[in-house]
């Protein structure tokens, strides 16, 4: 899908990532994976998914869905519609391939991907990574990237908030 800014965004379905990372291998190219909801993109995210993007030579991000979203993060959430999302950070340089998955975990992309590398934020340590097992079990390993988690969607939604009621 070419967007109208003339970025190629690289949106896949879930059900297409083993294709995916057959295409990549077999051109020599390692992958990592990162996930989240990047409901309003700020710049904890981009310092994310630059990160990430230095694991490997391929990133792939799996954004959450918006009933995922939901469940995750409350009532109003997300602001924007995962669609648009995807659009996002299929824009941000290093990114690769977008996808949205539903559920909690990643689980199932891990699963259909097998990446070389599972990049999560500095809020996880290696050992809190919930998809932990599944990648070692296939030879995998966890990176931890990122600044730390001193940005954020809430405190941003919350300064606007407080702007709103000063104003």
């Amino acid at each position: 899908m070419t967007m109208s800014n003339g970025v190629m965004a690289r949106i896949v379905a879930v059900e297409d990532l083993e294709a995916v990372g057959v295409t990549e291998r077999a051109a020599g190219r390692s992958i990592a994976l990162a996930n989240g909801c990047f409901d309003l993109l700020h710049v904890g995210h981009l310092r994310y998914l630059q990160a990430a993007a230095a694991e490997a030579d391929c990133l792939i991000v799996a954004i959450n869905d918006d009933p995922s979203v939901a469940e995750l993060k409350g009532a109003g959430r997300p602001i924007l519609a995962a669609a648009e999302r995807a659009q996002m950070v299929a824009a941000v340089r290093g990114v690769d391939y977008v996808t949205i998955f539903g559920g909690r975990t990643v689980v199932e992309v891990i699963q259909r991907l097998r990446p070389d590398v599972h990049c999560k934020g500095t809020d996880y340590t290696s050992m809190s990574v919930p998809e932990r097992e599944i990648v070692a079990a296939y030879g995998g390993r966890i990176a931890i990237v990122g600044d730390p988690k001193d940005h954020s969607t809430r405190d941003l939604l919350a300064r606007i908030a407080t702007m709103d009621q000063e104003a």
